[in-house]
């Protein structure tokens, strides 16, 4: 990744380059996830998460119409354990199971490997465009899947706006930069007044644009968005760039495709985007109260009987992880964004 050249990049641009370049971005090179990794998701920590999502889909199913043909579509699959997980849970619900496609859509390749040694089921399929998808009601899954979409950041000084920007230094070094702009001609292009009461914004245009696509399968043929991840619901957007590196916050511009760079999201800005889309509506919690609604804590104690002390140590240990306030429960939200005339509302 050295240049011979120094490359003036705008932040997001040099984040899908960090991250997703062909053959030395991060998520391209390397498994991220597990113990060697630099992060671990709520798949990972306990199946009791993977059991929980899948039977909240089967109910979503269920509240379709029980349709004959139905896709599920997990979006960035990590390293399979959800999927995996899952199916494994939908073979005590086989008219669920004969119903359903299942898709992983997934862009690196690295990950797709790890996916097919891990999930055995040979009704998976991996899909790259979602317009691909056969024209019935559409599920898609989003765990953590958001977070590490590329950003753009604004910031506001003296009454103007201007967007960051990375110059790539041909030693391989980076800083960063500022360009003026015409914000409203962001505030035109996302519908959304955003110069009004703010002095920072930041979005990924990428996210939008998945979340504008699922938006219109799922007007045309029905379903849903399941979003889990961590992020914030707040009028006021905040900067929340950050890189993690062996395991470690660091700084965004140092070890250019050996760190992980992800943002929170704001999910009051999902929301408007959302519901810019008169047919559309949204549910929100945290995940915490997802969890246990659907009933995570009882799983737990039928999934700990008959076990040894130990075991049932480890059990409500990865519980307390997924759902106690200080660790994940409340760091993690939930949002389901679905058809104005859908009333499903388990878990919220």
């Amino acid at each position: 990744m050295i240049h011979k050249k120094d490359r003036k990049l705008t932040l997001d641009k040099f984040i899908n380059y960090a991250l997703y370049e062909k053959n030395n971005g991060y998520y391209m090179k390397k498994n991220p996830l597990g113990y060697s990794g630099d992060f671990t998701t709520a798949p990972n920590i306990s199946r009791l998460f993977s059991e929980m999502i899948a039977i909240w889909t089967v109910s979503y199913w269920q509240n379709l119409g029980y349709p004959k043909k139905f896709n599920l579509i997990e979006l960035g699959a990590g390293n399979g354990e959800m999927m995996k997980i899952m199916i494994e849970s939908f073979k005590r619900f086989p008219i669920f199971l004969n119903s359903c496609n299942f898709y992983i859509h997934e862009i690196s390749p690295k990950m797709i490997q790890e996916q097919k040694i891990r999930i055995k089921e040979k009704k998976v399929r991996w899909i790259k465009n979602l317009s691909n998808l056969k024209k019935v009601p559409c599920l898609f899954l989003a765990n953590e899947f958001f977070d590490a979409m590329p950003i753009k950041q604004f910031i506001k000084k003296d009454s103007n706006w201007y967007e960051k920007q990375v110059i790539l230094k041909k030693n391989n070094q980076a800083i960063y930069s500022n360009k003026k702009i015409n914000i409203q001609l962001l505030e035109k292009k996302l519908k959304i007044n955003i110069s009004k009461n703010q002095t920072f914004f930041e979005y990924s245009p990428r996210g939008v644009k998945y979340l504008k696509k699922i938006i219109k399968i799922v007007e045309k043929n029905d379903g849903g968005l399941l979003i889990v991840d961590y992020g914030y619901d707040n009028e006021l957007a905040k900067n929340t760039l950050q890189a993690i590196y062996n395991k470690k916050y660091s700084n965004v511009l140092r070890n250019i495709g050996d760190s992980d760079i992800t943002h929170s999201l704001n999910y009051s800005f999902f929301r408007k985007i959302s519901q810019n889309s008169k047919t559309i509506n949204v549910n929100f919690t945290t995940q915490k109260k997802f969890l246990t609604k659907i009933g995570i804590e009882r799983r737990a104690e039928i999934l700990s009987r008959n076990k040894s002390f130990k075991q049932k140590a480890d059990i409500f240990y990865r519980l307390q992880r997924l759902i106690d306030k200080k660790q994940m429960g409340d760091l993690f939200k939930v949002m389901l964004v679905k058809k104005n005339n859908n009333n499903f509302n388990l878990g919220f």
